[in-house]
């Protein structure tokens, strides 16, 4: 009888250990979150998902731990957010960065019309141009692939030639 008892201590402890370890503080990680800055939203969420997946924090509290440090038009997207699709990091990543115009076209836009500053130097803005282009390409999802690549150039270039009224088709 007592061995059973000593059995049933020993699993007890072993589960009360094991559930403590799954067991996710968020109030201890959150000053751990990178501060939010509305001048560099796309280079924040590369940032905050590498401490996030470093730290091995479950994806189910990122849009909670991001919440916490969202400001400006981040805070009123997330507020707006419906409650199903605000726990979603994906949804939420993607309507922060539609809310700041972080699309395809904007990038596209940025690469192509950036030009060199007085102040720069020729080294500066060529890691400039190059930095946009990554965005632009990146935000097409080519994934480094030659052929997507070579489909989005050919696109461009047809959409120049044509008139007005096909571009938007």
């Amino acid at each position: 009888m007592e061995k059973l008892k000593i059995e049933m201590v020993k699993e007890e402890s072993n589960t009360k250990v094991q559930s403590k370890s799954d067991y996710f503080d968020a109030a201890k990680n959150i000053r751990l979150v990178p501060k939010f800055c509305e001048k560099t939203v796309d280079k924040y969420f590369p940032q905050f998902e590498k401490i996030a997946n470093n730290l091995k924090w479950p994806m189910p509290y990122w849009t909670t731990m991001l919440q916490s440090v969202f400001e400006g038009k981040a805070a009123e997207i997330y507020s707006a957010l419906p409650s199903e699709k605000s726990s979603d990091y994906d949804t939420v990543k993607q309507e922060v960065l539609k809310a700041y115009e972080l699309v395809p076209e904007a990038y596209r836009q940025k690469f192509r019309s950036y030009k060199k500053f007085d102040s720069q130097t020729y080294v500066e803005f060529a890691r400039e141009k190059e930095d946009l282009y990554d965005k632009w390409l990146t935000s097409k999802k080519t994934d480094n692939n030659f052929d997507n690549l070579r489909q989005l150039m050919l696109l461009e270039e047809f959409k120049q030639c044509v008139h007005l009224d096909l571009k938007h088709i």
